[in-house]
């Protein structure tokens, strides 16, 4: 339940709702869409991607020199976990051989081993924990894909490349909407339950940035519907789809012609560096949330540290739009256990207001993310202050969900976003009565590893799906289009990886020469840093246990500088 010190706000809120929801039913804007001028200026003053240092030249690898998010860049410049002097990996025999490897085991790496199964490839998932702990797991609201008789996958295209600030490379946005209405069909297939309108029709909704109701969902639970789904079907086929999990890839392995030839694999378990030889390979790691750019709380799953982007720009694969990141306007500040935690966008399409600490509405519900959360985080500036303060120090909005009922009747909110009511019920808080306190959240990585509609990199071999990729949302994604995303290109990815793979022959000594030259370009550059990278997984420890770890670690071996860094620059 809210603390008593918040009253005299949700006080406000009360007071001025039914003015909001008689402006609501009546079908005129609740509160004016911003035109261009006044988008360019609230980005430009209030986006985080805007802020001092938020972004910084690259000094190593295929982007030198472009401007890239700060803790990128930091990772990109870090120290590799591997000597490749002592990894010998011309000599040794690969702990595993197959087909395809696929590296994650979200959405994007389900989709890719269940395409080269149908297409009678083998394929081996390496992910860092356990299937299935990935951002995809997580996603709450729905997902776009032009199903309705009032919609088309030009609208869809239109939408997406406006939301991208048309700076989306085209022909991945042209192939994200055309397959959509078929992801839609193939996800029903193998068992994803839609929500459906009583004649059987799909129900759509509208998020933030689309010029036509076109959200698919089941409920507020499509992430773990959709990856539930997969993951049985990957399970069904043992014989096609092996699985390795707490074994997270931290170096792909390379031949004589600079073709990808698997992956350096470190098991969590036993704490072994294994190898992977393959035929091709398939990046599926997904974001980089836990990075906690700028200090902001995230929306990710714990594992998501951008592992994909550092191997991958080691071996020379080229980076796109890594200077743009998407904080999702509207993540959890109360309770204090639940900061940061995903409120979907599907709240405000379905009738959710942002206030401010007096009542007031005070941006269009339903602008692109960037846009949204630039103007969240203006109200709450030094500026406007408008916010409303916790007690540990945080600020937020209200987003009145009680109109949601009042709007659609009873029942609805409770229907339709279970999920959401389970996670604050918790705390005594119900969202059928009560706003929820909410500021902008970490959320998505705009920018990854460069493709073509193949999903092929810029090394053969080197195929990249889902959120580790870059290209298609240019430098805002709109809602619902990372669920498509995932698995549009997840799709296309197992397809195109595993008819490489039939053809491909790996000739030569395998290597991972690339690593000793990240090193020595380090060096050339005078760049000195205890990172190592991947990350792997965050720390939380709090600073005066690191001191005292620090300590215990004075005198330890060479062998564990390693874990000396993480500490570190943890």
């Amino acid at each position: 339940m809210y603390p008593d010190y918040l009253a005299e706000t949700l006080k406000a809120v009360e007071r001025t709702r039914p003015a909001r929801l008689e402006l609501a039913m009546s079908g005129q804007p609740v509160y004016p869409p911003m035109n261009a001028d006044e988008r360019k200026d609230v980005l430009s003053k209030y986006h985080p991607d805007f802020a001092a240092g938020a972004k910084r030249p690259v000094r190593v690898g295929p982007n030198r020199g472009e401007d890239i998010t700060t803790e990128v860049a930091d990772m990109l410049e870090a120290h590799s976990m591997i000597e490749p002097k002592l990894m010998d990996i011309h000599l040794r025999e690969p702990d595993y051989e197959t087909d395809l490897l696929i590296i994650g085991g979200g959405g994007a790496g389900c989709w890719a081993s269940i395409m080269a199964m149908r297409n009678g490839v083998k394929s081996l998932i390496a992910t860092k924990l356990r299937m299935g702990d990935a951002n995809t797991m997580m996603s709450e609201g729905g997902m776009q894909a032009a199903v309705s008789k009032t919609d088309s996958p030009t609208r869809h295209y239109l939408d997406a490349i406006g939301g991208g600030h048309f700076e989306n490379i085209p022909e991945l946005v042209r192939v994200l909407t055309e397959d959509a209405p078929d992801v839609v069909r193939d996800l029903e297939n193998l068992g994803v339950i839609w929500d459906k309108m009583d004649d059987g029709a799909m129900q759509v909704l509208h998020g933030g940035g689309t010029s036509r109701k076109r959200m698919v969902s089941c409920r507020d639970l499509i992430g773990a519907t959709i990856m539930r789904t997969l993951m049985d079907e990957v399970k069904n086929h043992p014989d096609m789809i092996s699985v390795r999990e707490f074994e997270p890839a931290v170096e792909l392995i390379l031949d004589e012609n600079g073709h990808c030839a698997g992956a350096v694999l470190y098991s969590l378990d036993t704490e072994q560096f294994l190898t992977v030889k393959a035929k091709s390979t398939i990046i599926t790691t997904g974001g980089f949330g836990r990075l906690h750019i700028r200090g902001f709380a995230t929306t990710n799953h714990y594992g998501a540290t951008g592992d994909g982007l550092v191997i991958g720009y080691r071996a020379g694969a080229q980076l796109k739009f890594m200077d743009s990141v998407q904080y999702h306007p509207t993540g959890a500040v109360f309770p204090e256990q639940i900061a940061g935690f995903l409120i979907t966008e599907k709240i405000r399409g379905a009738g959710g207001q942002p206030l401010n600490k007096f009542g007031e509405l005070f941006v269009f519900p339903r602008e692109p993310r960037d846009i949204e959360s630039a103007a969240i985080i203006r109200e709450c500036s030094a500026d406007r202050n408008n916010g409303v303060d916790t007690f540990v120090g945080r600020t937020g909005v209200w987003l009145d969900s009680p109109l949601i009922d009042m709007i659609h009747g009873d029942g609805y909110t409770r229907h339709q976003f279970p999920g959401m009511c389970r996670q604050f019920d918790r705390f005594g808080i119900d969202i059928v009565k009560q706003p929820m306190l909410v500021y902008p959240s970490l959320h998505y990585q705009n920018g990854g590893i460069g493709i073509n509609e193949r999903c092929e990199t810029n090394i053969p071999g080197l195929y990249v799906a889902g959120e580790a990729s870059g290209g298609v949302h240019g430098r805002n994604r709109l809602m619902g289009n990372s669920v498509l995303d995932y698995n549009v290109f997840g799709r296309r990815a197992g397809q195109y990886a595993s008819e490489y793979a039939k053809s491909a022959k790996i000739v030569g000594k395998l290597n991972v020469d690339h690593v000793a030259a990240h090193a020595a370009e380090l060096e050339r550059e005078n760049i000195t840093t205890d990172l190592v990278s991947p990350l792997i997984l965050p720390s939380y420890t709090p600073d005066d246990v690191k001191i005292q770890q620090m300590a215990r670690l004075g005198n330890i071996p060479a062998r564990h500088s390693m874990l000396r860094s993480r500490l570190a620059s943890s």
